[in-house]
């Protein structure tokens, strides 16, 4: 990574467009009501149930509802907790991004900066709350038959009654670290994956860098910096394991990230700590497709359209 802030690039002075926050809304929306939520509730699932094998974790959450199990947690909160979390990390990102870019860093740094900012935006503004009770709903007991059910507004309401504010927050800390780790890297990686196939594509010289990529280009750009951002998975398996409602005997009580790394590590050694990759690994591609090369466009749109 080259800084060189003798030479700044030349980065037009704009407004803050707020008009971002409803672009994140919408990505985000369109995004977790896809492929976003299956894939959550399997890399959730496999993360709080380290044991299970994909099979296995699979027929489980088959075994729970159908195809509607693999939609656990969508409504109300995955649909709360995107069209807020969207609407930050889109605005607080590109803000960022274009200030750091007017500094002179390149757009993996400029990136790379944008995205830590930003995740760590949606982190502590939105997601606390929501991100655990979506965890709560994958991880929970239901009950079956004749049993009565609680509600998930009943569940947040005995959760808070019982532990307050710190309770229904529980591991946003570790959502916090694993946001600023994602979308830095998710943002950082697919910009540097775009300037990469603007030089193999010849569209790094004259005017050509003026260019625009195609948007076959800019979905391969996302899709690397969104597949290779896996390799912050022991801090979701540990925001997983802070958050889950499954009773193991011998399992800490309150739960730090130091002693849910701790508790992990005599469980289940090393290979407790990339439970859920896979998954992980399609959510992130899936993501990073939506919120970057879809909210660029759809940012362009915009601009473009209602700018003025």
């Amino acid at each position: 990574m080259t800084v060189d802030f003798a030479q700044p690039r030349a980065v037009e002075k704009k407004k803050i467009n707020f008009a971002n926050l409803g672009v994140g809304a919408v990505m985000n929306m369109i995004e977790v009501t896809t492929l976003g939520q299956p894939f959550e509730v399997i890399k959730t699932h496999l993360a709080a149930n380290r044991q299970d094998s994909m099979v296995t974790a699979f027929k489980k959450i088959y075994e729970r509802g159908g195809i509607r199990g693999f939609y656990q947690g969508l409504i109300p909160w995955a649909w709360i907790e995107a069209s807020t979390k969207g609407a930050v990390l889109i605005f607080a990102a590109s803000e960022i991004e274009h200030v750091a870019l007017a500094t002179g860093v390149s757009p993996f740094s400029a990136g790379l900066i944008g995205g830590m900012g930003g995740g760590l935006a949606q982190a502590y503004t939105t997601m606390g709350f929501c991100t655990f009770m979506k965890t709560v709903e994958i991880t929970r007991h239901k009950a079956t038959g004749a049993a009565a059910q609680q509600s998930t507004f009943q569940v947040a309401s005995e959760i808070f009654k019982r532990e307050g504010i710190r309770g229904i927050n529980k591991g946003v800390n570790a959502v916090a670290l694993r946001q600023c780790t994602n979308w830095g890297s998710r943002l950082g990686l697919s910009r540097l994956a775009e300037e990469s196939i603007r030089k193999m594509r010849g569209k790094d010289q004259g005017d050509l860098a003026k260019l625009p990529l195609n948007a076959w280009e800019k979905i391969a750009a996302s899709a690397i910096g969104g597949g290779l951002s896996v390799w912050n998975q022991p801090i979701e398996v540990i925001r997983v394991e802070m958050q889950s409602q499954l009773k193991t005997a011998g399992r800490p009580e309150k739960m730090t990230i130091a002693k849910c790394a701790k508790w992990i590590w005599q469980t289940n050694g090393l290979k407790g700590f990339y439970r859920g990759t896979v998954p992980r690994f399609g959510l992130g591609m899936w993501q990073t497709i939506c919120m970057v090369a879809g909210g660029d466009a759809l940012k362009k749109y915009v601009n473009e359209r209602y700018g003025k």
